[in-house]
């Protein structure tokens, strides 16, 4: 958003200078009037932050500034206009102030918030604008909003919790091959010069020894980045071909300890996020179109898609989940209540907040086995290294007693 540096004067006859955000001048003198000042000049600065002007994100934690703000002052029956002012003025933030300036600039110019929304696709989902149209519709949309911002918070902790799932492997991963490489490069090449000049047969182990190291020494360019290439590779290769990222996708769901962790965190966001939306009065078969969006896993995905496909054609909720394999019994259990007792919205929230205590669990599991696997991993390949060096020296040795 453009920011001006204006010469005013108030109403003592006293000349204020200062500089401000502002859509365009129109609006400046707005703001001026409103603070009771009358414009005398102003001139727009050219800064750096002007390349932000179209954001095409916002960081989860402004997001949920934003609408927490509207939520508040809706149920204060703040108008939403004044809501977005507000912020637009008074927000730390030079991304959330450029976001409530659009959205209010779009609202002034007949659109409805949704609509405002829909135009920053980067930044609102199409689930978030639809769920918004929705609340405006039925008047309630302080009440959607409210769902909006617990359900980012929530998204925003299983985020965090996902990625310390994946920096504890990858934390072990980089910390055995730290210490290969160094004994590979460092270590094993002084011990093999040692035995080398023993002059005695060397066994099978230590000629494999040897081999790496020099093949760790001699091709460490190659070594070293070759578990990144390969990463690259499949990406792109998942990237390029739908086949490809299924198959992936669907080896990541069987990881050991890692697979069944991830499969519980789309699930509890996939269950989550159908409540919401059922909550806000969206019909289930659309629902489900929304949740198969934002579901980034092609299994689960097409699970989604198979279980709608069964829905609207007069299956009911659980029977379309039922015949899905990956649909663990719980989340068929809890459908099949919910649709009894008439609170599919309450039964799916219990799922979601099941899986995310099972996860959390889990988390503190895979925690607790970092330390114990990475002594014993670690101990093997010291144990070998050292067998491998010390037999010959060992057999040298009994050869002379004898």
């Amino acid at each position: 958003m453009p920011r001006f540096r204006y010469r005013a004067i108030n109403e003592a006859g006293e000349i204020v200078k200062g500089d401000i955000t502002a859509l365009h001048e129109a609006d400046l003198q707005s703001q001026l009037r409103a603070a009771g000042l009358s414009l005398i000049r102003a001139s727009q600065q050219r800064e750096r932050s002007q390349r932000h002007l179209h954001l095409s994100s916002l960081p989860t934690r402004e997001l949920i500034n934003l609408l927490f703000h509207m939520q508040m002052l809706l149920r204060a029956g703040v108008p939403i206009i004044t809501a977005l002012e507000d912020l637009r003025d008074g927000a730390d933030s030079l991304e959330l102030r450029q976001v409530a300036a659009s959205l209010m600039d779009r609202i002034q110019n007949g659109s409805t918030l949704a609509d405002a929304m829909a135009a920053d696709p980067g930044i609102f989902s199409e689930v978030m604008v639809h769920l918004v149209r929705s609340g405006e519709v039925t008047g309630q949309l302080a009440e959607v909003l409210g769902e909006l911002v617990r359900s980012l918070k929530w998204q925003a902790e299983l985020a965090a919790q996902t990625k310390k799932l994946l920096m504890y492997p990858a934390f072990v991963t980089v910390t055995i091959t730290g210490v290969v490489v160094f004994l590979m490069v460092y270590l094993v090449p002084q011990l093999v010069s040692f035995i080398r000049n023993m002059g005695q047969e060397i066994p099978f182990q230590t000629r494999l020894l040897i081999w790496l190291s020099e093949a760790f020494v001699g091709y460490w360019w190659i070594i070293l980045p070759a578990p990144v290439v390969v990463f690259m590779a499949l990406a792109a290769a998942a990237r390029a071909n739908e086949q490809v990222r299924y198959k992936l996708h669907a080896l990541l769901l069987t990881v050991p300890v890692l697979g069944p962790v991830i499969k519980k965190i789309i699930l509890a966001r996939v269950t989550d996020s159908f409540g919401l939306m059922y909550r806000t009065g969206i019909p289930v078969i659309e629902a489900l179109g929304y949740c198969e969006k934002i579901t980034g896993n092609l299994p689960i995905r097409r699970a989604l898609v198979r279980a709608r496909d069964r829905i609207a054609n007069g299956a009911t909720i659980s029977d379309g989940f039922a015949m899905e394999n990956l649909f663990p019994s719980l989340v068929v259990r809890m459908l099949r209540v919910g649709e009894a007792t008439g609170a599919l919205d309450e039964a799916l929230s219990n799922v979601s907040y099941f899986y995310t205590r099972d996860i959390d669990e889990s988390i503190g599991r895979v925690q607790a086995l970092i330390e114990p696997v990475l002594t014993v991993v670690l101990g093997l390949i010291l144990g070998w290294i050292m067998l491998a060096v010390l037999g010959p020296i060992y057999d040298t040795i009994s050869k002379i007693r004898t």
